[in-house]
């Protein structure tokens, strides 16, 4: 137990996310709460974003900006200063959803000042229709932030950017120079505002550690900002350094002047390194006792790890706490106008995680050494809900975003079950891999629990690339489950990936030409390419010639070890393909462009597509229905349907008669079978209603002791049609 007299103060730096808080530091926060320790937390991204984008802010930043050395776009937003000033806060407002009356005016056109952004505007008729004016006037909203956001980055401050700070000071850098270089400048417009959300935030906390968790590259500069700040300002406060960018790029870290701006580093899993390192800042153990901690010893970089307390278990972890946060603040804004895509930038998603870890942890191209891959522990889908109940009760939100590597199929099904059975109304998204396993019932199931969307990785469209990643899937299979999803009316996201070792430029099309197909057929509704990046800790970086590339790095550099330059001396120039692949996606994405010829989307010459024209269509027609074995699971997803008895006279001769009326909420059907059989179906619908698991096994035990014979002649009636199109799913 730690001295609950110490004070811990959890920060996010510049910049993650507008639209909802990243979830780490509510994470920590959730825990220090369980185990007594005091604590507060602060998102400084979005504290930064809402000062300068605000009439005081922006009256700052236009004095701070010399008008004279001004051309073009930035010479423009300017001049139009005073239209700046005076819609900032009602459109910042309206983005946070106090202000919804602003939409028709923005929608409108003529409101808002507008700059070079606009020039990218979509068809907005065919993206919002006549309609939509709330996401229309959103998407404007976006762009008119965007305008300023490249005036800012474009004459005083040229790291800014609203989803990272500085990215390329981090990005891949084996040298701590550039970063140390900026850091030794005089601090930028961003920075003086950064000082300033940070000092209000000592002042109000008043804590003995600081902690500042450090997710991507774009959040290095300001978290090292605000550690230097804290060195100058605050000198008796200690500071430790964790996340996602240190857990993967600076775990051979030996550049001591990175400890000028901080005190600690922390890896992997950060709830046992963060108690351990309390316990010894109280002097209640030695600091040979802290847990995957580098500090400086005596002025050489040291890693401590000998505590004797594993992890803790992912199920006493708690639940992610919210309490400090300006959730109401947060700006829902539309980037672009596809549909996936906006899940990422609109609306505020509490976060949640079904399992720690990947369960299947084989990808080639994927950092499995590490902790927060390998270790794979999954939580009881009632601790979820659990959760979800304790974050709709914290926050008032109903929307979930799961961030797990790959969230397990198994316990999405146990998950979904547990929702329906509490009468949650949730919407909720997250990560997958195509397994087979997401069946055209499993995925209606997951849909009428609350899902509304997945993302998942089919990387390089070609079944030779995918076994030598280890994927586990073929492109068959990836489009018959994107079909299930998608017929259920889940939207379906790829991760699409290029230059993968040894891919040829033949496989770079014929990869293109599946995705063409996939969006074609309506099977993808949103994907992204990304240039294949080999890592420190993947099975490739670990063993490159196995894969048929060579590393170009001789030793682990001084700073950031993780993206390690390569050779493919077989595979094609994959940068070449970067701007058409992109250009191809974004028109696909679209609904258009899909009788271009491939050859159009590239300035050099590709070689024709050798996939034949129907492949994905044959796929989903090929589709296998929803296995059944003896354990399979009914699910009843709709009320008890209604059953009345009556007798039927046919060539004089009387029957008794059971009718089944089953109501949905958009439909009504009426089943006719035996009364014999009736009766067996209010017996089946007592369990389901009742909660209590049913098997398929147990169906046809139920269906034998009413007496009834011929359960196969059952399972092909009428009847079991029509009760599993009203919604009796077998999963």
């Amino acid at each position: 137990m730690t001295n609950a007299s110490s004070k811990t103060l959890l920060l996010t730096p510049p910049f993650t996310q507008l639209n909802t808080p990243y979830p780490a530091t509510a994470y920590l926060l959730g825990y220090l709460k369980i185990i007594g320790q005091a604590a507060e937390q602060a998102d400084l991204g979005i504290e930064v974003i809402l000062s300068i984008f605000s009439r005081a802010g922006l009256s700052s930043l236009f004095d701070s900006i010399d008008e004279k050395a001004l051309l073009g776009n930035e010479k423009r937003i300017f001049r139009l200063k005073k239209s700046y000033l005076s819609t900032i806060d009602p459109v910042m407002a309206f983005l946070q959803n106090k202000n919804p009356t602003l939409a028709y005016s923005i929608a409108e056109r003529g409101y808002l000042p507008e700059a070079s952004r606009f020039d990218q505007l979509d068809d907005l008729d065919w993206a919002f229709g006549n309609q939509g004016i709330q996401d229309k006037a959103r998407h404007l909203a976006t762009l008119y932030l965007e305008d300023l956001s490249d005036l800012i980055n474009r004459t005083i401050d040229p790291y800014f950017g609203f989803s990272r700070y500085a990215e390329r000071l981090s990005l891949a850098a084996q040298s701590f120079d550039p970063l140390y270089q900026a850091l030794k400048s005089e601090p930028s417009f961003t920075d003086e505002v950064l000082y300033e959300c940070l000092e209000h935030k000592i002042i109000q906390s008043q804590p003995n550690l600081v902690c500042i968790s450090v997710p991507f590259p774009g959040n290095m500069y300001g978290a090292l900002r605000c550690g230097q700040y804290l060195k100058q300002k605050h000198k008796g406060i200690q500071i430790a350094l964790g996340g996602g960018y240190p857990n993967t790029e600076l775990r051979s870290l030996q550049d001591e002047r990175v400890f000028e701006f901080i005190d600690y580093i922390t890896f992997d899993d950060g709830e046992r390194p963060l108690e351990s390192l309390l316990e010894y800042l109280v002097g209640n153990i030695n600091k040979t006792a802290l847990k995957r901690t580098m500090m400086l010893d005596g002025g050489k970089i040291s890693y401590m790890d000998g505590s004797k307390k594993g992890d803790v278990p992912f199920n006493q972890t708690g639940t992610p706490d919210y309490e400090g946060l300006p959730l109401s603040s947060y700006l829902s804004v539309i980037e672009i106008t596809n549909p996936m895509h906006r899940l990422w930038s609109d609306g505020r998603w509490n976060k949640l995680t079904m399992a720690h870890g990947c369960y299947w942890k084989k990808c080639t191209f994927c950092d499995i050494s590490l902790d927060y891959i390998k270790n794979y522990e999954p939580i009881s889908a009632s601790l979820i809900c659990d959760r979800m109940e304790d974050q709709i009760k914290q926050t008032g939100e109903t929307g979930f975003h799961f961030v797990d590597e790959a969230a397990p199929p198994a316990l999405m099904r146990e998950l979904a079950i547990e929702i329906l059975n509490r009468g949650l109304s949730v919407s909720w998204w997250t990560n997958i891999r195509f397994e087979k396993r997401f069946t055209p019932d499993l995925c209606q199931l997951l849909k009428a629990s609350g899902c509304i969307a997945v993302s998942g990785g089919l990387e390089v469209a070609s079944d030779r690339l995918l076994a030598l990643i280890d994927k586990g899937v073929t492109v068959d299979q990836v489009a018959q489950v994107s079909h299930n999803f998608t017929q259920s009316g889940i939207m379906v996201h790829a991760y699409l990936m290029y230059g993968f070792p040894t891919q040829t430029a033949q496989e770079t099309i014929d990869s293109l030409e599946m995705v063409r197909q996939l969006f074609e057929t309506g099977v993808l509704q949103s994907g992204f390419w990304h240039q294949f990046a080999m890592t420190a800790h993947s099975p490739i970086g670990m063993n490159p010639a196995s894969f048929g590339v060579k590393s170009l790095l001789n030793q682990a550099p001084a700073f950031a070890h993780n993206d390690l330059p390569h050779e493919d001396p077989t595979g094609a120039d994959h940068t070449l393909f970067s701007q058409g692949l992109k250009k191809s996606l974004f028109n696909y994405m679209h609904g258009v462009c899909f009788d271009y010829p491939l050859q159009e989307w590239f300035d050099f010459e590709v070689p024709e597509t050798m996939v034949t024209p129907f492949q994905i269509e044959m796929a989903i027609q090929n589709n296998p229905d929803t296995i059944i074995s003896d354990n399979t699971k009914l699910v009843w997803i709709h009320g008890r349907p209604e059953v009345s008895y009556y007798n039927k006279k046919t060539k004089g001769k009387t029957s008794e008669k059971c009718k089944v009326q089953v109501l949905t909420k958009d439909s009504e059907d009426t089943i006719v079978c035996s009364k014999q059989e009736g009766e067996w179906l209010e017996q089946v619908f007592d369990q389901l209603s009742s909660n209590k698991p049913l098997t398929f096994k147990n169906l046809e035990q139920m269906y034998e002791a009413s007496s009834l014979i011929n359960f196969d002649r059952f399972l092909k009636s009428q009847g079991w049609r029509s009760l599993r199109k009203a919604g009796l799913l077998l999963v």
